[in-house]
């Protein structure tokens, strides 16, 4: 059929070596999909292999998404098995056990670990350098025994940690301040989960700091306000959960963001969940303080000064991790 469109011009050179840009997302459930449609339209990467134990849907929502490819930047999308998985260099893991509505993200642990178990070493062996991108709840958890069942280096497993959280505080605070979220700076730290800590001592709006704007903001008619703020925070998953089923939108979003700043190597500074080495006495557990993502990973955790309340919080929502996954027998 080819000889009937075109009309050769001269020999055929030989191919140009091109740095495509190739991942994998394991799960095509609500989160898994909204991630690919968030990369997809953002032109995040050139090649993306899904994989999914449903193979039938899999195959349905794989079409879904070709059919559109030309709306968009050219991209490869293909439905696949963990077989696929050569030389890719990033593997988005969204596999794993629904979050029922009233369930915390820790009361997830042993079921996705079991499913763990037979991922992460079958991808690591088809695909070494990938780094690895957790998505699966309870993130923290999973990151740490991904880590370890997988053998990498600490700095190329990630979790995608207080990324929404994080994304999520600046937005309510956006809506009490009415400004645009992306001029709030400030973090969502520690567990992705209800032990997470809101770091409102580094608060900045614009470049001044909450205390400078606000010096009475300690007393209790301002901290009350503030105090609302972080549980809508804190309770907004299970919130839309109740509502729907499941999240999926945001945090497709904030995996692309994550997924840019690897592929692209913007050394972004995002709150992502990353194995934990002398913060402030805190050692041996991941989650989230703020870190440079790059090409390699996560490269450096940047430097924060929480308060002596904070920092309180941080070593319990850190303990609380290390005694389930010691209870995992990790």
């Amino acid at each position: 059929m080819l000889d009937q469109i075109f009309t050769p011009i001269g020999d055929s050179l030989p191919l140009v070596s091109q740095d495509l840009r190739k991942a994998a997302i394991i799960g095509a459930g609500q989160v898994g999909m909204a991630c690919a449609y968030s990369m997809l339209i953002q032109n995040t990467l050139d090649e993306l292999i899904i994989t999914d134990i449903n193979q039938e849907k899999l195959e349905g929502e794989v079409m879904d998404l070709v059919h559109g490819l030309s709306f968009v930047e050219p991209s490869v999308i293909k439905a696949g098995t963990i077989e696929d998985y050569q030389d890719l260099d990033l593997v988005i893991i969204t596999a794993g056990a629904k979050q029922h509505p009233g369930e915390s993200r820790l009361n997830l642990v042993q079921r996705n670990v079991e499913i763990f178990k037979s991922i992460v070493p079958e991808v690591v062996k088809r695909s070494p350098n990938a780094i690895l991108l957790i998505v699966s709840n309870p993130v923290d958890i999973m990151t740490y025994v991904s880590l370890k069942l997988s053998g990498l280096p600490a700095s190329r497993v990630i979790g995608s940690g207080t990324v929404l959280d994080t994304a999520r505080f600046k937005y309510l605070l956006g809506q009490k301040l009415k400004l645009d979220s992306r001029n709030v700076h400030g973090y969502i730290l520690g567990e992705h989960g209800d032990s997470e800590v809101a770091l409102w001592s580094e608060l900045h709006i614009g470049g001044s700091r909450l205390d400078q704007l606000i010096p009475n903001w300690r007393e209790p008619e301002v901290y009350d306000q503030l105090d609302q703020v972080y549980n809508q925070v804190k309770n907004a998953a299970y919130e839309i959960i109740q509502r729907k089923g499941a999240t999926s939108y945001a945090i497709g979003l904030g995996v692309t963001q994550i997924a840019q700043a690897i592929l692209r190597d913007q050394n972004h500074i995002l709150t992502v969940s990353s194995l934990i080495k002398d913060f402030y006495g805190i050692n041996d557990v991941c989650f989230s303080i703020p870190a440079v993502v790059n090409r390699q990973g996560v490269e450096r955790q940047i430097a924060i000064y929480p308060s002596d309340e904070e920092l309180a919080q941080l070593r319990k929502s850190a303990q609380l991790l290390k005694e389930i996954t010691s209870g995992i027998g990790f």
